[in-house]
């Protein structure tokens, strides 16, 4: 082992204290950004009402209202002109940069992310701030480490510390936005980034929580526990959530293939802006994120067919928002969207069985579960950040049910995550990933959790056929450090620290998906 790897193996084992205490630091700044994030689109959105008000009013409040809507336009086209990778969710570019495929300038992002999703949300278009928030925590990790001249390693987990921090302060929710980076982000287990990503997360927390009160971010209640004889119709629903999720994800697919279709970047950031004049008339409550709707469901404002028009009408205007490729996320309209459809599923049980609206909420609370389990394929986030934003903790066995039953299914229907979807995509349309030939060349440390039953789980370190230049440094296995050779034999449990060059660590991570991180079938 040569003497610089040893010296970064080292490096990350004295320090790992200090990594939780950086993960801190970044969690803090990440709160104070997010939250300001989270208080400017407040601002914007109780604006645009009084907009819209004055816009019925007189003509001049109309004119105003226009005036308003081209600025914002302005400000979405350009920061999506001048820095390409602010664009969409920011969750693909971050899994990107964490996967050695792509490189951020991350006080570019920071600028344009924050003004073009402020302008973008808080004109109206059905878009979410937890997309922004977690790419805006992200680079907060990357300009910490740049400025404190961090390894390449370690800067990538100080950017799952930030996006943990990003998530967490969007939605009040710390175990969420921790379980979310390491599932989703990271796909990595391993201690000292467990323990750096949620001092994160609970830091960002705090800070959220000092700014906007102790109280989750929805204001739903259930009354009761869903009884275990209706649990038949939690696996129905879960089903459904989970078919569903597969065809929003192939829409969503299908609409940014119609939005290339035009040439111009500005043609296709008008196309949304136009709909919110139409909707601002004829349909308002589907303006914006959608936060609202999730209340006004569970608390049975809308009847049965209100809630399909409302289905509807949210559905296509978040895919015409989402794929014109402008600064906002999914994760928002898409628990509005689960929302809606646990509503109408559970106005429809209760016309044909009878049982009353006792388990209305119970139902709405199920729907965003289970449709977010389907469409980003983390069902473990899904459960624990939905009981984060309702405060509520009855509905544990339900969740994990409907969240489960939407996974499989969607499985068994081949979709594909959305946030990996959405990555390929970017790549394979030429997106400048901003890669150097400097910083392709670059060597990075990787880790791997070899799980038990994998291809590797017995067998030698030769047999994994790893690209050229690519070796395996260390082995960890109960606590104790093997150096390796070609003959040294895996067992399901150890965690393997790889060294590699930058431009191959999606081709080594695919590599170490197939080997170590899949069950043999």
């Amino acid at each position: 082992m040569s003497s610089r790897i040893r010296l970064t193996l080292e490096h990350f084992e004295r320090n790992k204290y200090r990594l939780i205490a950086e993960g801190a630091a970044v969690g803090l700044l990440t709160g104070l950004l997010v939250s300001f994030f989270r208080l400017s689109l407040e601002k914007a959105e109780s604006l645009r009402g009084s907009v819209l008000h004055m816009a019925e009013s007189s003509w001049q409040g109309l004119i105003a209202a226009l005036a308003l809507l081209f600025c914002a336009y302005i400000a979405v086209w350009f920061c999506s002109r001048r820095v390409p990778l602010c664009t969409g969710s920011g969750i693909p570019q971050v899994k990107g940069e964490l996967l050695g495929q792509i490189e951020q300038n991350w006080w570019q992002i920071i600028l344009a992310k924050f003004a073009g999703g402020l302008c973008a949300i808080g004109a109206g278009l059905s878009l979410g701030r937890e997309g922004p928030s977690i790419q805006l925590g992200a680079m907060v990790g990357k300009g910490f480490s740049k400025l404190r001249k961090k390894l390449k390693t370690e800067e990538k987990m100080l950017m799952t510390c930030g996006a943990a921090a990003g998530l967490a302060g969007a939605f009040s929710a710390p175990l969420a936005g921790a379980v979310f980076s390491l599932e989703e982000l990271h796909k990595n287990f391993s201690t000292e980034i467990l323990l750096s990503t949620l001092a994160a997360s609970i830091t960002s927390d705090f800070v959220s929580s000092y700014i906007f009160g102790l109280q989750p971010v929805f204001s739903v209640f259930t009354a009761a526990r869903l009884p275990l004889a209706y649990y038949w119709l939690v696996l129905l629903m879960g089903i459904f959530l989970g078919a569903f999720g597969v065809f929003y994800n192939r829409m969503t697919d299908r609409v940014q293939n119609l939005y290339m279709k035009i040439p111009r970047r500005s043609l296709r950031i008008l196309l949304p802006f136009l709909c919110i004049i139409v909707l601002a008339v004829y349909f308002p409550p589907a303006l914006g994120s959608g936060h609202h709707l999730v209340e006004q469901t569970a608390l049975g404002e809308f009847a049965l067919g209100a809630l399909a028009v409302l289905l509807a009408v949210k559905f296509f205007f978040s895919l015409f928002s989402f794929g014109a490729g402008v600064p906002g996320g999914i994760f928002l309209p898409l628990l509005v969207l689960g929302a809606v459809t646990g509503g109408l599923f559970a106005e429809g049980a209760q016309q044909l069985l009878g049982y009353g609206d006792l388990y209305l909420v119970n139902f709405v609370i199920l729907g965003m579960t289970g449709y977010f389990s389907a469409i980003v394929r983390s069902p473990i986030t899904g459960v624990i950040l939905i009981t984060e934003m309702t405060g509520d903790f009855k509905n544990f066995l339900s969740l994990s049910v409907v969240a489960l039953a939407a996974y499989l299914t969607a499985d068994i229907l081949g979709g594909q995550p959305v946030y990996d979807q959405l990555l390929r995509r970017m790549l394979a349309k030429g997106t400048d990933p901003g890669l150097s030939e400097e910083e392709k060349s670059r060597k990075i440390l990787m880790e791997c959790d070899v799980h038990m039953g994998s291809r590797m789980d017995g067998e030698p370190i030769e047999r994994m056929l790893l690209p050229p230049g690519c070796l395996v440094v260390s082995v960890q296995r109960d606590r104790r450090e093997i150096v390796p050779g070609g003959s040294t034999v895996l067992h399901g449990g150890d965690k393997l620290v790889l060294l590699c060059a930058q431009r191959y660590a999606g081709e080594v991570n695919e590599k170490l998906d197939n080997i170590c991180r899949s069950i043999r079938q």
